[in-house]
């Protein structure tokens, strides 16, 4: 698989190789809809909680007497068929949202986005990416140039002045191989990758 190698301008100079491992497979549909699911529900957090009939705040008092009234037999207002009574089954604080996804699939799954995406033609090959000073700026400046709007920078080595340089840029992220995500991948329109990368994500995912 070859891939175009781009300029400060956003030209395509040249192509250049690409491991058909990570950038030639087949799209599998469910395996990336598989993988996509369990790193967004692995995200979530088990903040959430609810109140049970045991919990929540209210008089031990019987509403009214059991017989003669003609209404329904009632005990205490907790009761989960009364408003402002607790839940029959409350979300707790630590719910479990986690998926299971193995290695050799995570893997697959990953190599397949990519091919989909070099396939596309959103996968670009540039030589480095890097700034003098840790200004937002400069780094905005040069996507601009390079015509991207969206985009995510998968570099071989960041450094501090180009992680705070994209760290305020909404459309943008720069990341290492090794902390690239399905979700990322999937999310911007163009995914740039230094050719030193290239090599990182052929050992990771090949």
């Amino acid at each position: 698989m070859q891939l175009e190698l781009l300029n400060d301008q956003g030209q395509a100079t040249s192509k250049v190789d690409a491991p058909d491992t990570v950038f030639a497979r087949d799209y599998n549909e469910a395996l990336v809809h598989q993988v996509v699911v369990a790193f967004q529900a692995n995200a979530r957090q088990g903040t959430r909680a609810q109140k049970d009939r045991a919990v929540v705040k209210h008089s031990t008092k019987k509403p009214w007497r059991q017989k003669g009234t003609g209404r329904a037999r009632a005990g205490m207002t907790s009761s989960p068929l009364w408003r402002g009574g607790g839940r029959i089954f409350p979300n707790s604080p630590d719910e479990n949202f986690t998926h299971k996804v193995n290695k050799k699939m995570y893997r697959a799954g990953m190599a397949a986005i990519f091919s989909q995406l070099a396939r596309e033609g959103r996968v670009a090959v540039v030589d480095s990416i890097t700034v003098d000073s840790p200004k937002t700026k400069q780094l905005a400046a040069k996507f601009k140039a390079m015509g991207l709007d969206s985009v995510l920078v998968i570099a071989d080595q960041v450094d501090d002045n180009l992680l705070l340089a994209a760290r305020n840029l909404a459309n943008v992220m720069v990341v290492e191989p090794r902390y690239a995500d399905p979700l990322s991948l999937v999310f911007f329109k163009k995914i740039l990758v230094t050719k030193g990368a290239i090599e990182q994500l052929k050992e990771m995912l090949g």
